[in-house]
């Protein structure tokens, strides 16, 4: 199959899960206790996007300052996006996978994964440290009109 087949038949099937899910919970706790549930991890959801986006932003401000590359937090920037806008979305599963994206041990192998595997050419692993100062290429320039 391929990905836009499969990222087709997720949007698709997700909310018809999500309603099924919604409503068994509801006949469960009850209506007003669901809904009250589904504010709370929204709001929740708000407060540790805010958290963990001002916590990426500052390090990747420190990364360029120390002159580094701040490839991770540059990869984690949209993982949080996409985590925060799952978490207000009404559902408990899209909840489940916005927090997922909201843990930062796990969206930094993520990061990782995404690095190693699509963003590294030639099988070179990216390390992220100083810069070497040592890597200075001299030369000559003369124009000629």
């Amino acid at each position: 199959m391929k990905i836009f087949q499969i990222l087709f038949l997720v949007v698709l099937i997700i909310p018809f899960a999500e309603i099924y899910l919604l409503i068994q919970v509801g006949g469960i706790i009850g209506a007003f206790p669901t809904i009250l549930l589904v504010v709370f991890t929204a709001v929740l959801g708000a407060w540790l996007l805010r958290q963990q986006g001002f916590s990426t932003f500052q390090r990747f401000q420190e990364s360029l300052a120390q002159g580094v590359i701040p490839a991770y937090e540059m990869i984690e920037g949209p993982i949080i996006l996409v985590g925060g806008a799952l978490l207000l979305t009404p559902g408990f599963i899209t909840d489940i996978i916005g927090f997922a994206c909201l843990i930062p041990s796990l969206r930094r192998k993520i990061a990782q994964y995404v690095i190693e595997n699509y963003l590294v050419q030639g099988g070179a692993h990216f390390q992220q440290g100083r810069a070497a100062e040592n890597n200075v290429l001299e030369g000559e320039f003369s124009k000629e009109e």
